[in-house]
């Protein structure tokens, strides 16, 4: 092991600051470089493993109603970076595309309908290719083109909950 992998969001502020501390400690006591990976970047990864051809749509549930997602060409690169969206913006998006990819992922589970009226292609909710493997976490860790070994920083497509609540709370006030 010449690296340690680690998943990167997009999720939660403190899931995130938990793990990537978490990392860095593991990394530094191992004496390791840490390398942070999107995992909507492994479940693209993924689907090209399970033989899904064409360009590829990995959405993750968002949860408070939205997704996050991103869309691969058939090599692989990424068309649209990570975005955070509420289901039918997505398949709004998607009906702009020639031709609706198929996705896969934890969103593409739970926001099936929406996504499927658009014709979007859903794998049974029980087959492998929704969940983030760790293989693919490495194996984009391993790669040539994966970037700066040592770079762990989070994807936030959101603001926090609690900017969120002092908007919200500042807006009452003001009432």
């Amino acid at each position: 092991m010449d690296r340690l992998a680690v998943g990167l969001g997009p999720g939660s502020f403190t899931g995130l600051r938990i793990g990537i501390a978490s990392a860095r400690g593991l990394a530094a006591g191992l004496g390791l470089p840490a390398h942070g990976i999107c995992t909507l970047d492994a479940i693209g990864q993924g689907m090209a493993e399970a033989g899904v051809e064409g360009e590829r749509l990995a959405v993750l549930d968002g949860y408070r109603g939205e997704v996050f997602a991103a869309l691969y060409s058939a090599a692989g690169e990424r068309i649209w970076e990570p975005l955070v969206c509420r289901p039918e913006k997505l398949a709004a998006r998607v009906a702009e595309l020639a031709a609706p990819p198929p996705a896969a992922g934890s969103g593409a589970v739970r926001f099936r309908d929406e996504l499927a009226r658009r014709g979007v292609r859903i794998a049974d909710d029980a087959d492998p290719v929704h969940r983030v493997a760790a293989r693919h976490v490495c194996a984009l860790a391993a790669a040539p083109e994966s970037g700066d070994p040592g770079s762990l920083d989070p994807i936030y497509l959101r603001p926090p909950d609690a900017e969120r609540w002092r908007e919200r709370d500042a807006v009452h006030r003001a009432e």
